[in-house]
């Protein structure tokens, strides 16, 4: 049996310390199957930077199968020394992110951390 192309995606790829992040749904289009996806880079001015490098990454860089769309953005503060996350604030551009989501996510991720909290609050 084939590999499904969403098996290839990643849940979570991160930076540490303070950065930017995106919420992403992955559409398969052949087979209608979702996947989301938190992504994060401190190297990142706006959260369209990071988005749109994976939305290329991921459209145009792999079958073909698969389409993106950013669910909203805030912050993440990633302390892997203390094995903490606190996600917060808004994308301007692409609006409030499920934190609940996102970290629900980010704890399938990092089952080790047992601080891994969100807030709408801050930006």
């Amino acid at each position: 049996m084939a590999q499904r192309p969403l098996d290839n995606v990643e849940d979570v790829v991160v930076d540490d310390g303070r950065f930017k992040y995106v919420l992403i749904r992955v559409h398969d289009k052949q087979t209608g199957e979702t996947k989301d996806i938190v992504r994060g880079s401190a190297a990142a001015a706006y959260h369209s930077d990071v988005y749109e490098r994976v939305q290329s990454e991921l459209e145009t860089g792999g079958s073909g199968r698969l389409e993106t769309e950013c669910l909203g953005g805030g912050r993440i503060v990633h302390d892997p020394q203390n094995r903490r996350i606190q996600v917060f604030g808004h994308s301007q551009g692409y609006g409030l992110a499920d934190h609940n989501r996102t970290c629900e996510i980010l704890r399938q991720r990092f089952p080790e951390y047992n601080d891994i909290t969100w807030t709408n609050e801050g930006y």
